[in-house]
């Protein structure tokens, strides 16, 4: 194996990474999980990309299709919204300008 698919091997994969987090900030396992599994829909919405390949489009493509598509309640819509905002924000340290998100609804 060399140096770098090493590295690749050996750093945590971006579901577990969320989980530490979670968990070092005292967050429920409810809502752990709930996390979890919008970001993991989140992902496989834009076909296994990686969230450090996505902005604020994608991110906004996933909730109008939650809103549009899926009919999701806001309270669920805004749910799979906390979560995406905490994986790029406290997970990927990354600074998406949220400020200008427009959800259809």
């Amino acid at each position: 194996m060399s140096p770098s698919n090493a590295a690749v091997a050996s750093s945590p994969k971006l579901l577990d990474r969320v989980r530490w987090h979670l968990r070092v900030k005292h967050y429920s396992i409810r809502t752990e999980q709930a996390y979890v599994d919008w970001i993991r829909r989140y992902i496989l919405f834009h076909h296994k990309r990686h969230p450090n390949e996505l902005a604020e489009k994608e991110i906004t493509d996933f909730l109008t299709y939650l809103a549009v598509e899926k009919r999701v309640a806001a309270s669920t819509q805004n749910q799979a919204f906390a979560a995406l905002l905490f994986l790029y924000q406290q997970v990927l340290d990354r600074k998406i300008d949220f400020s200008g998100l427009s959800l259809s609804r």
